[in-house]
Order: structure tokens, then C-alpha cells, then sequence
């Protein structure tokens, strides 16, 4: 065979680009007692090879040294929290590093209300890493300061204060599939303003414009999950108009977070109790945003089951 004919063999063949091998890096953290080790254990069952407790300033020395072997440790995920305390002021100039040097990661940020935070550790019966001489919720408040600029630049914020350890194992399962996490997870939240709002949701929809089935006698005892309550909250005009309007607005805000690398949003629906509006509301929403291409959602209704 000529030149020529391997060359064109070569062009009738296989044209599929082959991705090469690439490392990819996730930093875990979070506050104490938000379950950064439950997410660790996770992500190994996942395929990700996971180190515990390292200094930052070893993120760099870590990066290049799989980066060299892209192929031996293709997911790479880093547990960094306070404990390493001064060691743990230099994260931000650890990561900025990586950045400059074009590494890519990316960070997952695991938090959880103080009540929460409290109750985890006084069942534990251990002490806050920074309390010193004073409180737990101490210890919280000073975490919280230390921490708040790594939250606001985390690509994926988890809330885990209603989530036992089973729950937050799924939680990130749904975030990591097998070969790394999907182009964007979205978990599409029914809540009741009467309860708080929810403290990880990146868009709220407040939906008590919306008849409320509450006062309809023979639907009070139901929730949006039941159709009699679905169909009353949603054949409502405003309902339907909402729903239209509010997945459009989404779709660039979507496109953006593709561009940003950001692969996982809580978009929260919120009514008076919880029940029934937001409930159904979320529902419909979750089956329209699937829909869409390149995304993924799943549900959770924080607040049924209260009243």
C-alpha cells in the first residue's frame, strides 16, 4: 500500500476524537461535622482516590506529580479542612496556584446549620477543632469566618443538615457517576418558608401566589405528590404561566454554568408550609428540566411530612 492509500485508509477510517487520559481534582471541605469523611468514602466507592487531611500546601506537589501519570490516578479528590489550622490559612494561595499553573480542579463544600453542627458533635462527644476554651457554637463561628470565602468560590455547595450518612452517600453519588460527575445535577427542592429557607439554593421560587390547596377541605389531608392536589395547583393559570416562564429564564443561567465548570445547583421551590404547592410545583419543574439537554435532576421535599 502506497503513502497515499494509508492516507486515505487513515481518513475513511474511525474519525471519533479519542479524549486523551486527563487527571481530574477535587478538593473536599467544609465545616467540621458537615460529613467530609461520609462524602470521602463516597467518592472511593466511586473509583476516586482519595487523601484525607492534607496540608494544602502539598496541593501542588500532588497535582504535578499525577499530573505526570494521568492514567494511574485519573480522579484524585483532597480532604482539607481546619484541623491543620495555620497550615489551613494558605488554602486560597495553595489553590490560586494551581490555578496559575493551569491545573484544574475543582471544590466541593459540605456545611450544615449550627443546631445541626452542635447536636453532631455533642453526640460524638468531641470538641470543635476551634473552640479552645469556649463553646462548640464558638469554635462554629469562628470556622465560619475562616471559611466563608472557600463557600463562596465553591463550584458545589451541599447543605447536609437534614441528611444522615446514608442519605449524603447517595447525595454524592448523584453527583459522581463512574467516569466523573455529569454535565449538570440538578436537585430541584420543595420547602416551606414557615421552616426557613434553605441555606445551599443557588435560585428561590416562591410560589404562594398559588391558591393554596390548604383550604380546600378535601385536599388538606393530601400532599403535591397526590393528583388531586397536583392538578388543582397546576391547572391554575399563574401556575402554568410560572412554570413556563421561570424554566426559560433558567436555560442560560444553565449555559453559564457549563462555561463556569459548575456541574451542580439547588434550585429551591418554596410555599407557606411545604406541603402542597411547593411540592407539586417542584415536581413539574424537575420533569421539565430534565428535558433539557444535559441535564439531570433529581428531588427532594425538605419539609413534607412536618405538619
Amino acid at each position: 500500500m502506497t503513502e497515499q492509500q494509508e492516507s486515505a485508509a487513515t481518513v475513511e477510517g474511525d474519525l471519533t476524537p479519542i479524549k486523551p487520559v486527563e487527571s481530574e481534582l477535587l478538593v473536599v471541605t467544609g465545616m467540621s461535622g458537615a460529613g467530609r469523611s461520609t462524602a470521602a468514602n463516597a467518592l472511593e466507592d466511586h473509583g476516586w482516590y482519595v487523601i484525607e487531611n492534607l496540608p494544602p500546601q502539598m496541593l501542588g506537589t500532588l497535582s504535578e506529580l499525577v499530573s505526570r501519570m494521568p492514567g494511574a490516578l485519573p480522579k484524585l479528590a483532597v480532604v482539607v479542612d481546619v484541623r491543620g489550622k495555620a497550615l489551613f490559612a494558605d488554602i486560597r494561595e495553595s489553590l490560586n496556584a494551581l490555578s496559575a499553573a493551569g491545573v484544574a480542579y475543582r471544590v466541593l463544600f459540605l456545611d450544615a446549620n449550627d443546631d445541626t453542627l452542635v447536636r453532631r458533635f455533642e453526640q460524638g462527644r468531641r470538641p470543635h477543632p476551634l473552640q479552645q476554651d469556649g463553646r462548640i457554637l464558638d469554635g462554629i463561628a469562628a470556622e465560619r469566618v475562616l471559611l466563608a470565602e472557600m463557600k463562596d468560590q465553591a463550584e458545589m455547595v451541599l447543605d447536609t443538615s437534614d441528611l444522615n450518612v446514608h442519605q449524603l452517600g447517595s447525595a454524592v453519588t448523584e453527583l459522581f457517576s463512574e467516569s466523573g460527575p455529569v454535565v449538570l445535577t440538578l436537585t430541584i427542592m420543595s420547602f416551606g418558608f414557615k421552616y426557613g429557607l434553605p441555606v445551599d439554593a443557588n435560585y428561590v421560587a416562591d410560589v404562594r401566589f398559588i391558591p393554596n390547596p390548604h383550604w380546600i377541605p378535601q385536599l388538606r389531608p393530601l400532599t403535591g405528590q397526590d393528583a388531586a392536589v397536583s392538578n388543582f395547583v397546576l391547572n391554575d393559570n399563574g401556575a402554568s404561566d410560572f412554570v413556563d416562564r421561570f424554566v426559560h429564564m433558567l436555560e442560560p443561567v444553565f449555559d453559564g454554568y457549563r462555561r463556569e465548570n459548575k456541574h451542580y445547583a439547588t434550585i429551591a421551590v418554596g410555599c407557606t408550609g411545604g406541603k402542597h404547592r411547593s411540592v407539586a410545583v417542584a415536581i413539574e419543574l424537575a420533569k421539565r428540566l430534565s428535558q433539557l439537554p444535559r441535564v439531570t435532576t433529581s428531588i427532594r421535599h425538605r419539609d413534607l411530612g412536618r405538619e
